[in-house]
């Protein structure tokens, strides 16, 4: 028997009562918050848990909005104390269960009453959840003048009162700091916020929010949505459709892709889920049948704008921060709902069609767009074809494969699948000796890859384009993104000149012609140190920090004191591959770009790729002023 049998068979030896342990809800809640939360992370990615937080509570002020009680929602953000306080004004908790409400487990007011709706929370946890994970929670409920209030700590209950003929309105507070110490140094992204509460304005019509000294509110609802959102002006003006428990618009522009906003219940499903599927494939059907014409898909929808929202009582999501829906039904099968699919196809087949058949100025622009994007896809595949006719398939000279890809879907490092663009045979080859081949690629480019920017997607396949041509057939999304080869798809330039604009041309390329990479979260920027402070110990070892800023450089050659010894790294391929890998492994840091909704792609384009060097110019040294200034300053505060 192995040392390592016989220590699993004295472990297994030892198991006794002593090891069964029992969690209060709030301790569970604690050691264990990504069940309920996902991940909880430090605030800087949209889905990180201090957001899912803040919206738990929101959700439970909108559905008393959505049962006609409480047109108003008082928010406020501390950002020095990270302190947040919402008040509604609905119906309020049942005085005399404010405290289990909020503070014991799998207790709503949600479970197949009729208090509520079609809501959006549905388990008993989301208020519960916001009380364990905060450091201070406080509740208090008015109800025809009178009142009851409890504060915890940590989900504890602290204290509790009840008040009389306070001359209060009707509703509920929830005030909370979450805990530093489970979300470490997390800080508020007020854009996320504000992105999130404009969604609950759209989805909403009629509700007014009030967030610190902002106002939210919509007329039109998910008309708004599109029309703010827009990144260029619609091909025709968006049509928009609202049903019992339904509510779409949809529209054509020229950029790339697909643009679909989709809810549930008034929730931002931006994962997806049957909802956006079962759209997607009604919008393709709805139209080839209204033109009487056997349509690709893709070329129906190639740049669609649209949203839709719908509301069902049971909804499925995928886990507890609602992102993805996998429900089948628009109702539970005892109260005789029917497929998902088939009530979001009947509302199009019936609704769109009508409105194509009564505008036909809108019908006749749709037409030509989806010919439009039906030509210039033969056109591709024509390409495509004649180049693998003649070589079989595409010899991609700039690629260093891996040996394991993201289509592999039943290996688990599946989702580690990175690959690194580099520039240069330089940095390519420092980058492919440090890589882990078992799933990490280097794609190198020979050169500048041109400017995509304002151009059709036939660009790619220009003779004197051949970087992105590869690069795109290294990755295979050429004709569909679900063949996406690897998880990651990382720039890594010098943080040079060079290497910035470099940068910049690839990220015009993606955006112009595959924002949806972008938007399910492929696309990262690598952060290479910029400096290297060491200095060598008694021992003859040395002291090694890596700093990625100026900053940090001041601040490190501030703490090893005389005799730091500083390197300026100007490019990857100075920097060893041994050294090199400790910043692909572990301790890598990317950068995730983002198209969110509010992005204005088009403007942001314009500006940094078109035709306006003098403004852009001008940008830029307005800009280095600024930083000049910060370092400047922040040299004086070392010296100090």
């Amino acid at each position: 028997m192995s040392k390592e049998e016989k220590e699993i068979k004295g472990a297994a030896a030892d198991y006794s009562s002593k090891d069964i342990q029992h969690w209060d809800w709030n301790v569970h809640l604690r050691n264990r918050p990504g069940m309920y939360l996902g991940k909880l992370g430090d605030g800087s990615e949209k889905d990180d848990g201090i957001y899912v937080l803040f919206k738990e509570i929101v959700d439970n002020a909108v559905d008393e909005f959505n049962m006609g009680h409480g047109k108003v929602i008082d928010i406020t953000l501390d950002e020095q104390t990270n302190e947040v306080s919402i008040r509604d004004y609905g119906r309020g908790i049942p005085l005399d269960s404010l405290v289990v409400s909020v503070g014991q487990m799998n207790t709503s007011g949600k479970y197949g009453s009729d208090a509520y709706g079609k809501s959006v929370g549905l388990n008993g946890v989301g208020a519960k959840a916001v009380n364990a994970t905060s450091t201070r929670f406080y509740a208090q409920s008015w109800r025809n003048g009178e009142s009851v209030w409890a504060s915890f700590e940590e989900g504890r209950l602290k204290e509790q009162g009840r008040l009389t003929d306070t001359g209060e309105k009707d509703g509920t507070l929830i005030r909370y700091t979450a805990d530093p110490t489970l979300y470490e140094n997390y800080s508020y992204k007020i854009e996320y916020i504000d992105s999130m509460l404009k969604n609950y304005a759209y989805l909403n019509t009629g509700l007014t929010i009030h967030f610190n000294k902002n106002t939210y509110h919509s007329k039109n609802g998910l008309l708004d949505l599109i029309n703010d959102n827009m990144g260029e002006t619609p091909l025709y003006p968006p049509i928009h459709l609202k049903g019992t428990d339904i509510e779409l618009v949809i529209t054509h522009c020229n950029e790339s892709g697909e643009n679909i906003y989709s809810f549930v219940n008034g929730q931002n499903t931006y994962h997806g889920g049957t909802h956006l599927s079962a759209f997607k494939e009604a919008v393709s059907k709805t139209i080839k049948d209204f033109f009487k014409k056997d349509y690709d898909p893709k070329d129906v929808r190639e740049g669609i704008v649209a949203a839709i929202a719908i509301r069902v009582g049971e909804p499925g999501f995928a886990n507890q921060t609602k992102t993805f829906l996998n429900s089948k039904l628009t109702d539970t099968e005892e109260r005789g709902g029917i497929p998902i699919r088939t009530f979001i196809g009947n509302f199009l087949a019936s609704e769109l069609d009508n409105y194509l058949h009564k505008t036909p100025i809108t019908a006749d622009i749709m037409q030509k767009k989806i010919n439009s994007s039906e030509k210039e896809r033969k056109e591709i595949a024509s390409i495509l074809k004649s180049k693998r006719s003649k070589k079989g398939m595409i010899n991609n000279e700039n690629l260093r494969d891996c040996k394991i890809h993201y289509t592999d879907k039943n290996n688990p490092l599946a989702e580690e699948t990175t690959i690194f663009i580099t520039e240069g045979n330089s940095a390519s080859g420092t980058v492919s000796k440090a890589r882990n081949s078992d799933t990490q690629a280097v794609f190198s480019l020979r050169g500048k890859p041109k400017n995509t920017y304002n151009n059709s997607k036939k660009v790619i396949y220009d003779k004197d384009n051949k970087e992105l041509n590869h690069l795109q057939a290294a990755l295979d999304i050429e004709e569909d993104l679900d063949n996406l080869r690897y998880n990651k798809v990382v720039i890594a330039t010098d943080a040079d000149v060079d290497g910035m604009h470099i940068r910049m041309l690839l990220l015009t390329f993606f955006i112009q012609f595959f924002p949806e990479l972008i938007r399910r979260g492929h696309l990262f920027i690598l952060q290479t140190p910029l400096f290297r402070v060491r200095k060598k110990k008694k021992d003859n070892s040395f002291d090694v920090r890596y700093c990625y800023s100026e900053t940090e450089k001041l601040k490190s050659s501030k703490e090893l004191g005389s005799g730091a010894e500083v390197t300026r790294f100007k490019g990857l391929g100075e920097i060893s591959d041994k050294e090199f890998s400790y910043f692909i492994g572990e301790n890598m840091r990317l950068d995730t770009i983002r198209l969110g909704s509010d992005d204005p792609v088009h403007e942001m384009l314009k500006f940094y790729m078109g035709n306006n060097s003098p403004e852009r110019q001008r940008f830029i040294m307005e800009n280095l002023r600024e930083e000049v200034v910060l370092e400047d300053r922040i040299t004086d505060d070392t010296n100090s």
